[in-house]
């Protein structure tokens, strides 16, 4: 056979292609985080829709921007800057100044992803490196939260007047006294009130209900596994469980702790990114667990109300340990060489 009239190309692998590339999974994201954010339309007005718009905007801008400087291949189709923005605006209370969210997504785009390379290179979440950026150099804009069915929505405008923020923002659950030991966890807001996201709080964390609808969808759709997810909010549930504060009930201790602030938005949508999560069966389930610890802890015992950001953060700078020590042994090759192997 003459194979030179075959035409055949000789390529590096992967051969064996499939539509689930990264724009694809992105889509999938952006369509899970639909019913979040429109709650946090329904909730804090239509500026949390803008501040959206303007993350997503910037975070896309700063990467076309950086790649064109550089001379490097346009990576905006990949739709994981769009990811980036929207999770930025999400994690950030609908108060936040426009100009800060820049900032947050230019840290985010240019020094947390493409300078380590772009896509795929990154150490840890471009979104949760914003966020932590701007709660350094914004603490006090990045924990001002406009309170829920007040009926007055935070204005559209650049920046939001004084007179609004001192009328219609407060606490929230995480950052109540019951923290510390009070007798009541929070008068104002039931359990249903929490579940559902009827308390103040970042655009996109309140609904645990919704983030849960967008988690399972993401499941179902075969973009995630469960693994981390599951472990992260079990190993949340049973700390809080055995170890409640303050004299207060167990149940609803647990409940309030799974269903406020962060962790929802973050065992769904942060921890279980492709780049900065373990790829073992086994490393998941550590990883999980491990960010669930260090949520308690933190929560517990650290000057912040809410920890589950920095939980990931830290765990994604252990996913080369992780991996190396959970890689799966080659079968009929020996333990001790593939304990070898692995530790490089």
């Amino acid at each position: 056979m003459d194979y030179k009239a075959l035409n055949l190309i000789g390529s590096s692998s992967p051969h064996i292609r499939t539509k689930d590339g990264a724009g694809h999974i992105m889509g999938e994201v952006l369509i899970a985080l639909v019913l979040p954010l429109a709650f946090a339309v329904y909730n804090f007005g239509p500026r949390a829709l803008a501040a959206a718009a303007v993350s997503v905007a910037g975070c896309c801008a700063f990467e076309l921007l950086y790649r064109l400087l550089l001379r490097k291949n346009n990576t905006l189709g990949d739709l994981s800057a769009a990811v980036t923005g929207l999770l930025i605006a999400m994690v950030s209370p609908v108060t936040t100044p426009y100009w800060i969210l820049l900032i947050g997504d230019f840290f985010a785009i240019v020094v947390v992803k493409q300078l380590f390379g772009g896509l795929g290179q990154n150490f840890m979440n471009p979104a949760l490196g914003g966020r932590a950026f701007l709660m350094l150099c914004y603490p006090v804009a990045m924990t001002t939260w406009a309170l829920a069915g007040t009926g007055n929505w935070a204005p559209l405008g650049m920046s939001v007047g004084q007179d609004y923020i001192d009328a219609f923002t407060g606490a929230t659950p995480l950052s109540i006294d019951f923290m510390h030991g009070a007798e009541h966890i929070l008068p104002n807001a039931t359990l249903a009130d929490v579940f559902v996201g009827n308390v103040g709080g970042c655009i996109g964390e309140v609904s645990a209900l919704l983030l849960i609808v967008g988690g399972v969808y993401l499941i179902w759709r075969g973009v995630i596994r469960a693994r981390i997810p599951v472990a992260f909010i079990a190993t949340v549930a049973v700390l809080t469980f055995l170890f409640p504060l303050g004299g207060n009930d167990r149940i609803t201790w647990m409940l309030y702790h799974l269903c406020s602030g962060g962790l929802m938005l973050g065992a769904f949508f942060m921890a279980t990114d492709y780049v900065t999560s373990p790829v073992t069966r086994n490393g998941e389930i550590f990883f999980g667990v491990g960010c669930g610890l260090l949520t308690v802890f933190i929560r517990y015992f650290g000057g912040l109300p809410e920890g589950v950001s920095y939980s990931i953060m830290i765990m994604n700078a252990l996913v080369w340990a992780i991996d190396a020590y959970t890689h799966p042994r080659k079968f009929g090759y020996p333990a001790k060489a593939a304990k070898k192997e692995a530790q490089g």
